[in-house]
């Protein structure tokens, strides 16, 4: 199965460049849409709250996900109620240990109890899974963000620990598990087989999609004019 409309798996699109958000938003395959500091950093963004509550004007109707950014566990909780407050869509991002490698379950089970909309990220191991979801209150609406791409970075394949992970996820009902950090667009196939829930993809696989079921010969030949017009442009001359 290569339609892109067929599959179970919810594509949400990973980014902080507004016009790139907002013409992904645009979309009705894209079912929700992810930031984080480093994006925001990237694109130049200075006024943290300010990005996001204007983006919060054009996005009322999707889940919007943004991230604490503190590395202290009674701020990030601070900063996790404020964001929160933002609107009914938001999912507050919480890393799972901070940078002394101390774990966030503490926070997560407070913030759980104030019926706060989770998306916990940068999950590398199931025992990360595990503890998590056992965080988490199983009736409240949350995300656990497993980093499938950056497992595949290692030389191991996510695929396994992932199909795991969703079995993982049964004991939260309300929970689902986002396959993060994709590497091709082949991944959000990888992702849907396993019964995984989101996949989150930047914009640049996401204009990828097109090439779903291309013709192989046809790309084939796409290859060989991009290459020969490249060497025409250049003046390659032997």
């Amino acid at each position: 199965m290569k339609n892109i409309e067929m599959l179970k798996v919810k594509i949400f699109a990973d980014g902080a460049d507004k016009d790139g958000m907002l013409e992904m938003y645009e979309k009705p395959y894209i079912k929700g849409l992810t930031t984080n500091p480093t994006l925001m950093k990237k694109v130049g963004i200075t006024d943290y709250r300010a990005f996001c509550k204007d983006i919060l004007t054009h996005i009322k109707d999707k889940p919007l996900s943004f991230e604490v950014f503190s590395d202290d566990f009674a701020e990030m909780e601070r900063q996790a109620i404020e964001i929160a407050g933002w609107g009914d869509n938001v999912y507050v991002k919480i890393p799972v240990t901070n940078t002394r490698q101390e774990t966030c379950y503490d926070l997560l089970k407070k913030l759980a109890a104030k019926k706060v909309k989770l998306n916990v990220t940068a999950l590398m191991t199931l025992t990360q899974v595990r503890d998590v979801v056992a965080s988490l209150d199983p009736y409240v609406p949350s995300y656990v963000s497993v980093f499938a791409g950056r497992i595949a970075d290692t030389g191991r394949d996510p695929v396994p620990m992932m199909a795991a992970a969703v079995e993982e996820l049964k004991n939260a009902p309300l929970s689902e598990l986002i396959w993060a950090s994709p590497r091709e667009l082949l991944n959000i196939f990888h992702a849907n087989d396993i019964g995984c829930h989101v996949i989150t993809v930047t914009n640049d696989i996401l204009k990828k999609l097109s090439l779903v079921d291309y013709d192989l010969d046809t790309y084939s030949l796409d290859t060989v004019k991009m290459f020969y017009n490249d060497a025409v442009a250049a003046g390659f001359t032997l």
